[in-house]
């Protein structure tokens, strides 16, 4: 496995010169999940599930970024640290100027936040345009197939701290979960129908949106084998990947070249 947090500097040089050009940026978020789970369960999915990964994939593990932007949740409740959308989009492409620099030419954003999608999408347009050649992909844990995706939206359209995360973290860090607090959890979802996005302290009662009474270790550990599968095998799909097109970004056709 290559983990570049573990890694000497000739270690990883010597990763890229013989092909290993392709690093993984597992990115979560600190922020409430309800009055039954701890504050990192958008990063604990990220880093573990891009380590499990990354051990059966010919790539670069990044460190994870334990913060997101999840200023949509309000300060109601105690726990959130968020980043600006702005903030985020200067890290992220700060951290691809250095990827870059090392010579890995593919970088895979792979997102355990739902709101961090149009900083990393931002960040994506910029870094693409600034190094020509440089590939980059944005992958997120609850849509990374369509199993996980159906398994995710199970129990609310706009879902957080539900059954389906509820029960990954049962199976993966029940330190986590507070069993005590889940019979009394459940929170629907009252967005159907809403024109604007309303931030989370005018939907919920408690942080919560969906079912996570429901959840169970069972649950957890199926799902969790599905999104191992499935981003095992995208990650070994994006690693051999070429563009379509070998033309320059900067080049244009009025040069006549």
């Amino acid at each position: 496995m290559y983990n570049l947090h573990q890694m000497t500097w000739e270690e990883v040089a010597n990763a890229v010169q013989s092909g290993i050009d392709t690093a993984v940026l597992p990115i979560g978020a600190t922020e409430q999940h309800g009055p039954h789970m701890g504050c990192g369960m958008d990063t604990s999915i990220a880093h573990t599930l891009c380590s499990d990964a990354a051990a059966q994939s010919p790539i670069i593990l990044l460190p994870t970024l334990p913060y997101g932007c999840s200023i949509g949740h309000s300060k109601r409740w105690p726990g959130t640290m968020a980043l600006s959308p702005k903030t985020l989009i200067d890290v992220l492409c700060d951290l691809g100027d250095w990827v870059q620099s090392a010579g890995i030419r593919r970088l895979i954003f792979v997102n355990g936040h739902v709101t961090n999608e149009a900083p990393l999408r931002c960040a994506l347009e910029m870094l693409r345009a600034k190094h020509d050649g440089f590939m980059v992909a944005i992958v997120h844990t609850a849509r990374v197939s369509e199993r996980v995706q159906k398994a995710h939206f199970n129990d609310a359209e706009d879902w957080h701290a539900n059954d389906a995360e509820t029960a990954l973290m049962m199976a993966l860090h029940p330190d986590m979960v507070r069993d005590d607090k889940l019979a009394a959890a459940d929170d629907p979802d009252r967005t159907d129908g809403c024109i604007f996005s309303h931030p989370v302290n005018r939907t919920s009662t408690n942080g919560v949106t969906g079912q996570p009474s429901a959840a169970t270790k069972a649950k957890g550990a199926q799902l969790y084998e599905w999104m191992l599968a499935d981003l095992t095998e995208l990650l070994r799909t994006a690693a051999k990947e070429e563009a379509p097109l070998n033309q320059s970004y900067h080049q244009s056709v009025l040069s006549g070249e």
